[in-house]
């Protein structure tokens, strides 16, 4: 099929690096891996910070429209649109309406609904994120948790599970050769929920302070100041600040790490997650949100209660102190990804969904 891809809370193509526009690339390959032809539809951003500013986008939403009617009423139109991540800050204004009027089966992959910010001030914009849920042909959530939130609030709407997944070849080349005891994490440095995170982490290894651990971090972004400044009371050599790394050089640090350590406040699942198992590291993570969809907790990392700042230390401290069970727990953490994570696997079982859900005439 002909995919017309839309991400409009960031492009694929976006500059910025992050979880959401390594998705998106990721989904495009898996697509093109499974045969099919990949467009970026749009580049057009519908995110907005508040109501007000996303009802400033209207005219531009229409320009961009009239834009896609031209250019399709000239040439072959697609077979599927596909929408990456829409949700009430970031919806598709776009691929509903060219939907219905090409008559072509519209898709979202992660698309969330959050009935209580519809008393906010943003129930017009969650109007049309429900109403896309429903015309979808099929929408397709990463964790059980997103799925379950669907069903409840469209139980009408037709859905379907993919796991989260990565592309594993860098990391199938490495030979991971741990060192025991450094600590690893690949983040952003910026305000919010990957704040949360750093702040909890720094607590955290105060409190296991009298263990041989290093911390390397690898990441940069616009708190790097605040975020070295909650590491800046550990003695100097303990935490390495190793900046922004490309996906190679990242794939080789982290399979020279011992342990992955990233709390996870907030975090939709955690792509970054994956790629230091695939690496071979067992993850500490918190049992919240969407982690527990990409970390086998018990099995291939350790998932603590959400804020417990004490509870997330011993468990890094368990596996510093227990060499066979953390060596056993990376070599499983590996296995896991490698072996039911890959982008080869998620292709076949999209490629499945979509034929299932949305390939009913489609033109050859």
């Amino acid at each position: 099929m002909r995919v017309a891809f839309y991400a409009p809370m960031k492009s694929p193509n976006h500059p910025v690096p992050s979880g959401d526009r390594l998705m998106a690339r990721l989904l495009i390959k898996a697509l093109e891996l499974a045969g099919h032809q990949v467009e970026v539809a749009s580049e057009f951003r519908t995110y907005a910070a508040t109501p007000e500013a996303a009802a400033a986008l209207e005219p531009a939403i229409d320009a961009e429209l009239q834009r896609l009617r031209e250019k399709w009423a000239s040439a072959p139109p697609p077979h599927l649109w596909f929408c990456y991540h829409p949700y009430y800050k970031s919806p598709d204004p776009l691929g509903p309406v060219i939907s219905a009027e090409f008559a072509i089966p519209y898709v979202t992959a992660e698309a969330s609904y959050a009935a209580k910010r519809d008393s906010t001030g943003w129930a017009g914009v969650q109007k049309r994120v429900g109403e896309a849920i429903l015309q979808a042909a099929v929408n397709i959530s990463f964790t059980e948790r997103d799925q379950a939130g669907l069903s409840a609030a469209f139980p009408q709407a037709r859905l379907a599970g993919l796991k989260p997944f990565i592309g594993t070849a860098l990391f199938e080349a490495v030979s991971p050769a741990p060192d025991p005891q450094r600590l690893m994490v690949v983040a952003m440095m910026r305000a919010g929920d990957k704040m949360e995170s750093y702040a909890m982490l720094a607590k955290a290894l105060r409190l296991i302070e009298d263990r041989p651990w290093t911390l390397a971090v690898i990441g940069d972004g616009p708190m790097r100041h605040e975020v070295e400044a909650l590491f800046s009371a550990f003695p100097a050599g303990r935490i390495e600040w190793l900046g922004k790394r490309d996906a190679a050089e990242i794939a080789g640090l982290l399979g020279r790490g011992g342990i992955y350590v990233w709390p996870g406040c907030g975090e939709a699942y955690g792509l970054a997650y994956l790629e230091a198992q695939a690496a071979g590291l067992p993850v500490v993570a918190q049992e919240t949100a969407g982690v527990p969809a990409v970390v086998e907790a018990g099995v291939t990392g350790l998932l603590t209660g959400d804020g417990d700042v004490a509870a997330y230390a011993a468990a890094v401290a368990a596996l510093l102190d227990d060499g066979e069970r953390r060596d056993a727990m990376g070599q499983a953490a590996r296995r896991f990804v490698l072996g039911e994570r890959s982008l080869a696997m998620a292709a076949e079982r999209l490629d499945g969904i979509l034929r299932a859900n949305a390939a009913t005439g489609v033109r050859r």
